[in-house]
């Protein structure tokens, strides 16, 4: 297998908990969305980008030193970067809030349980990473439960595929960069910032606003936005520098998990043969990935 992100015990805890905290977060993310459901999803957008911006140069500025920000923005190659990264996350944040306003929580549960073996696939494929053949097989797994979905369904759920295709990406492209988390964050939304507050801008002047129609308690939701958005986050990409993609997987599947729950018991969301069998192939599959990575671990441990 591959070598770890670090091989620090105590980074590799940190990173696991910053891990677990932020999928826990991005779990019950769709209660959030549903509850700002009248705002159209790319006026929620902006206000994650706009806000997000503000709550994230105050935690630069007093958990960084100038020269550390300055450090970690480097130069015209590491902005290029920052412009991909901010492209996929923000393509990646409006599609997942407009899926799930748009009554479709339980595709974008089974895109985020399949993410982690996209995740797996792209270590493979781009860091070198090697899989045991239990793990080969789990991945097996999940694309069999993928392609039981689309012959069951007689349509391709394209949000399914998607949406892990661009949050794996991000990670991978985060992950290779090796770039502060937090101040990497900040610089993806102040990219996109001038557009968001335009956009915001632009619709308080053609009275179209959300923010400003429905009273302050609505405003305040909205606001929230910055919160949800830049402290998961920022929690992933921590424990992304410190993890190995594939362990990064063994974690993050609890966030579909409670999505999954807020669809079919909250929301409603319908829930067919076709989705059982598929979900059950891929945790089938994500069990066996699991066992296989801690049993590896264990084994590790006790050559130490």
């Amino acid at each position: 297998m591959g070598a770890p992100a670090t091989d620090s015990r105590g980074g590799s805890v940190t990173g696991a908990l910053s891990a677990l905290a932020a999928f826990v977060m991005w779990g019950f993310a769709p209660v959030y969305f549903k509850s700002v459901g009248r705002a159209r999803p790319l006026e929620v957008l902006s206000h994650r980008v706009v806000w997000s911006v503000a709550l994230l140069a105050v935690a630069a500025l007093l958990l960084r030193r100038p020269q550390q920000i300055r450090q970690a923005l480097g130069g015209p190659r590491r902005w290029a970067v920052f412009l991909l990264t901010s492209l996929l996350i923000s393509s990646n944040w409006l599609l997942y809030i407009w899926a799930v306003n748009a009554g479709h929580i339980v595709d974008s549960s089974l895109g985020y349980y399949i993410n982690p073996l996209v995740n797996v696939l792209l270590g493979v494929i781009f860091l070198r990473e090697r899989l045991s053949r239990p793990q080969i097989t789990a991945v097996v797994l999940a694309f069999a439960g993928v392609a039981s979905l689309i012959v069951g369904l007689g349509y391709l759920p394209w949000i399914s595929l998607v949406l892990p295709l661009q949050f794996g990406l991000y990670g991978l492209v985060r992950k290779k960069a090796n770039v502060d988390p937090l101040v990497g964050l900040l610089a993806e939304t102040a990219l996109l910032f001038p557009a968001a507050l335009g956009f915001l801008l632009w619709l308080g002047a053609r009275d179209e606003s959300a923010f400003l129609a429905h009273g302050e308690g609505f405003a305040l939701l909205l606001a929230f936005a910055g919160i949800m958005t830049a402290l998961p986050l920022l929690l992933f990409l921590v424990g992304a520098q410190r993890l190995r993609l594939s362990t990064l997987g063994v974690i993050q599947y609890i966030s579909p998990t409670c999505q999954l729950i807020a669809g079919v018991v909250l929301y409603r969301e319908p829930f067919s043969t076709s989705h059982a069998v598929a979900f059950g192939l891929i945790w089938a599959g994500l069990a066996l990935y699991t066992g296989d990575t801690f049993l590896a671990l264990r084994r590790r441990q006790t050559v130490a």
